[in-house]
């Protein structure tokens, strides 16, 4: 299952837009991950939620699998990630399964993946 369109338009045209002021802080759970659109060439930069790992990072994909900000990520293999006051370099996109992309969230993130059955999980390496 996947968070419904009508929340992620919410969430893009007025949410994003005050979690990009407390995203990528030292105390902030929230993370911003930079990336550039596969068309337009553009910079973006969304608020979102990782599992860090000793090698990279995990993301789940709260909207499934068609939302442009991880086929901008797909078609470059590459984005910047800032986590806790710091840049991060991530290459090398792949797919992760559910279960696996669940653990990797702590308390209580992973009780709400899995109860909403958020299925699509990534994850990046760190250069």
């Amino acid at each position: 299952m996947k968070i419904p369109d009508k929340v992620r338009y919410i969430n893009k045209k007025f949410t994003n837009r005050l979690m990009i002021r407390i995203a990528g802080k030292k105390h902030s759970p929230i993370c911003l991950i930079e990336h550039v659109g596969r068309h337009s060439g553009n910079k973006y930069r969304i608020p979102i939620l990782v599992a860090p790992q000793k090698d990279g990072f995990v993301f789940a994909l709260t909207y499934g699998t068609g939302v442009d900000w991880y086929r901008n990520v797909l078609a470059s293999k590459s984005a910047l990630l800032i986590y806790k006051e710091k840049t991060y370099i991530l290459d090398d996109p792949q797919v992760v399964e559910t279960r696996r992309g669940q653990n990797a969230f702590a308390f209580p993130a992973n009780l709400i993946l899995r109860l909403i059955a958020i299925q699509d999980f990534f994850f990046m390496r760190t250069l």
